[in-house]
């Protein structure tokens, strides 16, 4: 007989008379064979009474919903009383009741009489209402929703499928889309369309009203008015569909996040991965704090993992920061985080039944009833400095429509008939109106919305999943990158290299060479030795990790693995060692929870692995009585702990030869860039107080050790290699190139992250003392380790810590920004860090106003090489845990680990890196740039036709009283120009020349001195052809000097049709030259690269001819269009653009050099130190991103 709750019915004991294991087997079978009866399905003639739920579940799914709202255990208490009433319902007063429902009556009635305060720690109280907790989670579980504590669901369709029907699928129905027409109607309210709109309908009311001579016939009068209204509608069309498109493509982007949100249940007995909307009511979901962070649904704990305390990070919904310790029976709330511990929990509310899934829909209920969307987050620098530029531009084209307007008044008004005053008024209401539409940037949020979806759409496929598309321009303005080490650098196939075992010391020096071959070559008579090793080992990893095999009589045959990579490789050298880590388990009292054995799994004891201790611990019977608890960890400090060591002869004490000995062989293998990990034991008495804390020993943090995990017994040190990925050190390189600080922060041990940080490229020669030179032969390096740095260089977290962070005088602790500017400049690894240190290290960047210390910086740059960035530093920071998440979210960008990262790290980045890798993190500074890029290529092309077609209508309203080009003629070019060379330039792919340039400077205008050059050059070459043609093109070329089509007489003027097509077609061939920012004379270059952008170019010019050649009066252009003289002559001119582009940047070239030699030749004059020239932008961007 078992007092164990997993030995009553699944329920757990109750008090009074125990019922052996063997009758609560005969009770579930009958209580099984009874709900068969009731369903029809088995023998008995049973029905389901009208009450009963369907399916014979005893509850529903709002019973079950009620509990995350109450989270008590007198909430449980009912649920567990609704569900006995449920299965009652319908039964006679003269049928017996069933064991379990004995049971569960008397497990309602202890805990409805459990006072609500918490009894003392370890108290037959506190140990009764564990027992009690796990009873009700296992009778909920197998009585209430038909699964069971240990094999978790049948995994059976329609058992599945039956569950999503009656308690709902775990899914949140998503924010509703707004609608075309919704979006139509946002679209119009732009201030400017709708004076269109107003325009067009007044044009329409009187040219067909009073604008008419007595006697004439409306014909097209109409025109005019009805192409006004006509462009307004593509207008808004265009809008609208771009952000119908823009709806779903975030859709498709939150269906992919979802498809990377997995979690681990368990169904018949086996552990397997679903996404969760998979998830259902009755799932049995397996819980640590590394592969399931983020909880899906609301459930209760059936138990943690023995001796292995689950605690909750809660604060997304109470706010409070304090960690939540969870005993079984608790409720777990969905959106809570998983952040110490493991156990397992049965699911009760999926969707909108779950908490979550409440606020969820309360809050798309709450804004399709305000209309309102949440606040995002502030500006990114990029919509800072667009708007600025819209304000700008839009107070000159409002100054250009109130001079255009009064200009025509002033000349046209005084000798026209009173007839057509209000007609004229109209008209010169309408060009100026026009001017402003011309004016004002409309096309650039369309143009930044472009490219930030089309940045976002190609990172996808170069390995980065963007969740926030300002993230992606954020990213191109990134002066900092602070990156891990394991799986982001290296490749994250971590393999067991080298292993010191009884003073023996076996390194594998060739990739063929396998470490167990090694071992058991060497290890001669350690059969004993060997085997407390592969124990160690097998017994002190987690659950989650596992080796695959083909054929599991085969252990050499491994074909894949899952779970902690540094557990896998100690796992794979067990194997190589000819033993298998699942038989050592399987057979292990306290460790197994399958066969004979499982019963006594909570008689072991495990310890997780935490940052503040380094260290992680599992403690399992020992034949003959008390504890061996097994430890593994960070070596220096296990080998701190240690007081014994473990050799062929069996344990003797650790003396300080042995201790240096191994000290030396840790410093051999991390200077090979290895991680070490120590592994250890010690034997407990059976009375032994695992809370026990120590008064001599503490962890990392300060705070005291466990007593059980100090004088421990040194078993082995193993050597993990990482392999360094590749592509890496180019990576770091092209960073550097572009200005871009790369940091190193690790947990590893200094020399070993020394190691890799100079693999990579990080760390270079002149970090190093004497610039990396042997004092004592010039002709040798020095070694390349710790020691060997310059100051400040390389930091532990701990010596970080004691640094930037003083007591105040209320003796907590305070970060001092300027002790921590005195250290990041230096700083380029931090090794032994903890994630706060991240967090840290992000704060104290982002605030760091070090560039505004003018003579500090000059100091810096003299002394040092150092070059601090002439603004706020930019921070991308790379994380993949749960506690990384504050450092990822207090980053201007945080990257998750898309293999690697928790759910919770994830949720907290911008971006997320599907591969892990380093060289993904420099693609997205490169797409990054390119945004910033494409909006000003976009920039320089609008507003070269901004110039050109305001300073023309300016000079019609002064000579003519109206614009050369019609208003309908305007509006196309404007749509010309929001629409197609938005989408034109934004997809231009990003090039290599993007990453050899310093990061833009926060406070710099985005328009450059060089762009200002090409536009007004373009400008005033494009103004000059138009004014030739306006006043001199009937004699040049033969023509009868005209005026814009407006009526029928008028059909045959070619004159102001000319005009029309040279501009566009000026601007098309502009649009070739508005690729390049830079002044490369080769503008064709790469063209063959964005097929996208020729196909435009193509179509816009088919619509140009269509315009011209059919537009007639609607287009205000000559009935027929133009001969093939004329169009030689457009294209002439349009075409011109492009020499005449060449001539401006051979102007802004010389002119450049001349004023760079004007300024050296004053300063020399004057005595001053001759100033070298500007440096190229590669050599300026290295200088900008590291000491030289």
């Amino acid at each position: 007989m078992s007092s164990s709750p997993r030995a009553w019915f699944g329920f757990g004991k109750a008090k009074g008379v125990p019922v052996p294991a063997s009758a609560a087997e005969e009770t579930s079978d009958s209580f099984m064979d009874e709900k068969a009866s009731e369903n029809g399905n088995g023998n008995g003639n049973g029905t389901v009474a009208e009450s009963m739920p369907s399916d014979a579940f005893p509850v529903t799914a709002e019973q079950l919903s009620e509990l995350s709202n109450e989270r008590t255990r007198g909430g449980l208490a009912d649920l567990l009383e609704q569900a006995l009433k449920g299965d009652l319902a319908g039964k006679s007063d003269v049928e017996a009741p069933l064991q379990s429902h004995i049971e569960i009556r008397a497990l309602i009635d202890r805990m409805r009489a459990t006072p609500d305060v918490p009894p003392a720690e370890h108290s037959p109280e506190a140990l009764q209402l564990q027992e009690d907790g796990e009873a009700a989670a296992n009778a909920l579980t197998s009585f209430a929703l038909r699964s069971s504590p240990e094999t978790g669901l049948d995994p059976h369709p329609q058992n599945i499928q039956r569950r999503k029907e009656l308690f709902g699928s775990n899914v949140v129905a998503a924010k509703k889309l707004d609608s075309f027409l919704k979006l139509c109607w946002e679209a119009v309210q732009d201030f400017v369309l709708i004076m269109l709109l107003v325009l067009g309908i007044i044009s329409i009311a009187v040219e067909t009203t009073i604008g008419l001579d007595p006697g004439e016939s409306c014909g097209t009068c109409w025109i005019e008015g009805c192409a006004i209204l006509t462009s307004v509608l593509i207008v808004v069309l265009v809008t609208a569909s771009i952000d119908y498109v823009k709806q779903f493509a975030f859709v498709r982007l939150t269906n992919t996040l979802d498809e990377t949100n997995t979690k681990s249940v368990i169904r018949a007995g086996a552990q397997i991965n679903v996404v969760d909307a998979d998830i259902v009511v009755g799932d049995v979901l397996s819980v640590n704090s590394h592969s399931l962070a983020s909880i899906p649904a609301d459930c209760v704990l059936l138990g943690p993992s023995a001796g292995h305390a689950l605690k909750m990070d809660e604060s997304t919904l109470t706010g409070e920061s304090k960690l939540i310790s969870k005993m079984p029976g608790d409720v777990i709330l969905s959106g809570t985080s998983a952040v110490q511990g493991a156990g397992k929990m049965v699911v009760v509310a999926v969707g909108i039944n779950s908490l979550a899934g409440k606020i969820t829909a309360r809050v798309y209920e709450s804004e399709d009833h305000e209309g309102d969307e949440l606040e995002g987050d502030e500006e990114s620098p990029l919509f800072t400095k667009l708007t600025l530029i819209a304000k700008q531009i839009g107070i000159a084209g409002t100054m250009a429509a109130i001079v255009a307007f009064v200009a025509s008044c002033i000349i046209g008004l005084p000798g026209e008939p009173r007839a057509d005053l209000v007609d004229n008024l109209i008209n010169y209401f309408i060009t100026a109106i026009t001017v402003l539409a011309v004016a004002v940037p409309e096309g650039l949020p369309l143009a930044v919305t472009l490219a930030l979806a089309f940045s976002s759409n190609q990172m996808m496929k170069e390995q980065n999943l963007v969740k926030h598309l300002d993230a992606c321009e954020t990213m191109g303005c990134a002066t900092t990158i602070c990156t891990d080490k394991t799986g982001t650098l290296t490749a994250n196939r971590m393999t067991a290299r080298a292993l010191y075992i009884a003073k023996n010391n076996c390194i594998c020096s060739h990739p063929s060479v396998m470490l167990g071959d090694m071992v058991l070559k060497e290890l001669t008579g350690g059969t004993e030795i060997l085997e407390i090793l592969v124990n160690l080992i097998s017994i002190n990893t987690m659950n989650e990790t596992v080796l695959y095999f083909d054929d599991i009589t085969q252990p050499s045959m491994i074909t894949g693995s899952s779970g902690n990579p540094t557990e896998v490789a100690l796992l794979h050298l067990v194997q190589e060692l000819n033993f298998h880590y699942s038989d050592i388990r399987n057979k292990t009292r306290g460790r197994t929870d399958q066969g004979e054995l499982a019963d006594f799994l909570a008689e072991g004891k495990q310890i997780g692995f935490s940052s503040a201790r380094k260290m992680m611990s599992w403690a399992v019977p020992k034949e003959g009585g008390g504890y061996r608890l097994y430890s593994k960890g960070a070596a220096e400090v296990i080998l701190a702990r240690c007081s014994e060591e473990l050799s062929l002869s069996g344990t003797e004490p650790l003396v300080d030869e042995s201790r240096k000995n191994i000290e030396n062989v840790v410093e051999t293998y991390a200077r090979k860039g290895m991680r070490n990990l120590i592994l250890a034991y010690r034997d407990l008495p059976a009375d032994f107080d695992f809370e026990a804390k120590s008064t001599t020993v503490n962890n990392s943090d300060g705070t005291p050790a466990l007593l059980s995990e100090t004088d421990l017994v040194f078993t082995a040190l193993v050597g993990i290699e990482d392999p360094l990925r590749p592509e890496v050190p180019d990576a770091i390189r092209k960073c550097y190139e572009a200005g871009i600080d790369v940091r190193l922060v690790t947990g590893d041990s200094p020399n070993t992250a020394v190691s890799i940080a100079y693999q990579a490229g990080i760390l270079k020669p002149f970090h190093f003392k004497n610039n990396g030179i042997n004092p004592d032969n010039p002709d040798e390096e020095l070694e390349m380790v710790a020691s060997n740095l310059k100051n400040n260089v390389l930091m532990e977290g701990k010596n970080f810590r004691a640094k930037v962070y003083h007591v105040n005088e209320d003796g907590g602790k305070e970060f001092d920004q300027t002790a921590f500017d005195k250290i990041w400049p230096y700083l380029r690894v931090l090794a032994r860090s903890s994630p706060d240190d991240k967090l840290t290290l992000a704060h104290g960047l982002n605030q760091s106003a070090l560039y505004m210390d003018k003579a500090e910086c000059k100091r810096l740059k003299a002394n040092d090489r150092i070059t601090i960035f002439p603004d706020r530093q930019v921070i991308a920071m790379t994380g993949d845990g749960t506690n990384d998440a504050p450092a990822l979210k207090r980053a201007d960008i945080g990257f998750a680990m898309g293999i690697a990262g928790t759910q919770i790290a994830k949720d907290a980045a911008d971006i997320i890196l599907l591969d892990d890798n380093f060289a993904s993190i420099v693609t997205a500074a490169k797409w990054g740039r390119n945004v910033y890029a494409s909006i000003q290529k976009f920039l320089q092309f609008q507003l070269t036709v901004n110039i050109s077609a305001v300073v023309t209508a300016l000079v019609g309203a002064f000579a003519y009283q109206k614009s050369p080009l019609a208003a309908i003629q305007l509006l196309w070019v404007n749509l010309l120009m929001d629409s197609l060379a938005s989408l034109a330039l934004a997809s231009e792919p990003p090039v290599d020349e993007l990453l050899q340039k310093p990061p833009v400077n926060r406070s710099e205008h985005m328009i450059t001195r060089r762009m200002w050059a090409n536009m007004i050059g373009q400008a005033s070459y494009q103004i000059t052809v138009i004014m030739v043609l306006l006043f001199h093109g009937p004699e040049m070329f033969g023509l009868t000097p005209g005026h814009i089509v407006e009526k029928e007489e008028d059909k045959n003027s070619v004159h102001y049709t000319i005009i029309f097509n040279v501009f566009v077609w000026m601007q098309l061939f502009n649009e070739v030259n508005c690729r390049n920012l830079k002044g490369e004379f080769r503008v064709f270059k790469g063209i063959h690269k964005n097929p996208l952008f020729v196909g435009i170019l193509l179509v816009t010019s088919v619509l140009q001819v269509i315009m011209v050649e059919f537009g007639s009066v609607a287009m205000h252009v000559a009935e027929g269009g133009l001969d093939g003289k004329y169009w030689a002559i457009s294209l002439g001119f349009g075409a011109g653009s492009l020499p005449v582009q060449q001539i401006i940047n051979i102007i802004y070239k010389y002119a450049v050099h001349y004023k760079t030699w004007r300024k050296n030749k004053r300063l020399h004059k004057y005595g001053h130190e001759t100033t070298r020239l500007v440096q190229s932008n590669e050599s300026s961007g290295r200088d900008a991103a590291h000491p030289h």
